[in-house]
């Protein structure tokens, strides 16, 4: 059976869903870059032996951050980073998730709705966290944006690595009492507040495009039900306190590129419908369920994903921004940490070794370094392979 994956999918599927669609720019060029990573369309190179044991052809990547084909490295070298700047204490993750009859206004306005959001979430967790009652301190925040669901649908939520302490103005590092951060139903009210206020504000400004049919005044009806806490439940998770941070950062790695499905979740497709894995909450540690939609359908929903150019999916406040690091620093020694040392790029030869792949660098029959041979151009045809060599 042939493995499935989405480019394999869309270059089946995309050139004549293009044609009865219209589409943004941004996300004609995901589709595309997808279409042709790793394929003679983007050029590429020869690598052989000295003595011609054996020669390979390496085409170009696509580099583009919804493809998940190309996505590994970078987002390695993104972990590494993190995982090296993590404080040594405990860690919450927190979800805020915007309620679907938001949805509209988001797809009308990603951009705007996108920093909505961040900005609600951020100010919630620092006016909260900020407040004696609970902390009494700057905490950190490594914040990313998911906007599906695992099955594709829309559904824009937010997750949050935060410490378990902070900074307070006198500068001492403080952790929270009781292994507590915050009351769920607080947080909830809190986010609901500012995430309502925001949009509000924004819409009296008119810096948000409405959607049809919705008109001024629906729009304002739709933000006083929002606003009211017994008519519409605003979804703010709290997790259980992991000891570190490296899952939860692990956890957000996975989705900082690659899109939404990863093709270890495509299961088949037979030109007509795609069969894809995916799992509920309530299923808990249940087997992966299946669902199958047409073609057209499963490319719908995965283009709604497709992150605008210059959208920062992932941002840090508080300890974790950038430019606290004297904070972090200070915060670093109180939890006995050394100094923080910002790890080399990781090269793909390092992550190979470290996966474990065998990624052959010298020729396996005479042991000699392998050398670029040939470029191949974008769109040219490549060099016949003779027996025994082959295309990586």
């Amino acid at each position: 059976m042939a493995l499935v994956t989405l480019q394999t999918i869309f270059q089946d599927t995309f050139p004549a869903y293009e044609q009865r669609h219209a589409l943004p720019a941004h996300v004609r060029r995901a589709a595309h870059a997808i279409m042709q990573c790793r394929t003679a369309a983007l050029g590429g190179h020869v690598q052989a032996c000295p003595d011609g044991h054996m020669a390979r052809i390496w085409y170009n990547s696509c580099r583009h951050r919804s493809c998940p084909q190309c996505a590994y490295l970078q987002t390695e070298r993104w972990l590494a980073l993190q995982q090296a700047r993590l404080l040594t204490c405990d860690h919450y993750h927190v979800i805020f998730t915007l309620p679907h009859d938001l949805n509209p206004l988001w797809l009308a306005n990603v951009p705007v709705m996108t920093s909505l959001l961040f900005q609600a979430v951020r100010e919630t967790l620092c006016t909260l966290l900020a407040d004696p009652q609970y902390l009494g301190a700057q905490p950190g925040i490594l914040a990313a944006l998911h906007t599906w669901s695992q099955t594709l649908v829309l559904h824009p939520h937010v997750h949050c690595l935060v410490p378990g302490g902070g900074l307070t103005p006198a500068g001492q590092w403080v952790a929270v009492r009781r292994g507590f951060l915050l009351p769920a139903r607080v947080v909830m009210a809190v986010f609901r507040g500012k995430m309502v206020d925001a949009i509000r504000r924004t819409v009296a400004r008119g810096e948000l495009a409405l959607p049809e049919p919705m008109g001024p005044q629906q729009v304002l009806n739709l933000l006083n039900r929002l606003g009211h806490p017994r008519k519409t439940k605003w979804n703010v998770r709290i997790m259980e306190r992991y000891r570190h941070g490296a899952g939860v950062v692990t956890y957000l790695a996975r989705y900082l590129r690659g899109g939404p499905i990863k093709n270890a979740r495509l299961v088949a497709f037979d030109g007509a419908r795609v069969t894809f894995l995916h799992r509920t909450r309530q299923e808990g540690t249940a087997a992966p369920q299946r669902i199958t939609l047409p073609v057209a359908d499963f490319l719908q929903r995965w283009l709604l994903h497709v992150p605008m150019p210059q959208t920062r999916v992932v941002r840090s406040y508080g300890l974790y921004h950038p430019s606290h690091a004297a904070a972090l620093a200070v915060c670093r020694a109180a939890l006995g940490q050394p100094p923080l040392e910002v790890p080399a790029a990781l090269d793909w030869q390092t992550v190979c070794a470290q996966r474990g792949d065998a990624h052959p660098e010298r020729c396996p029959t005479c042991g000699q370094r392998l050398v670029c041979t040939s470029v191949i151009p974008r769109g040219g045809a490549p060099p016949p392979l003779r027996a025994g060599e082959y295309a990586a």
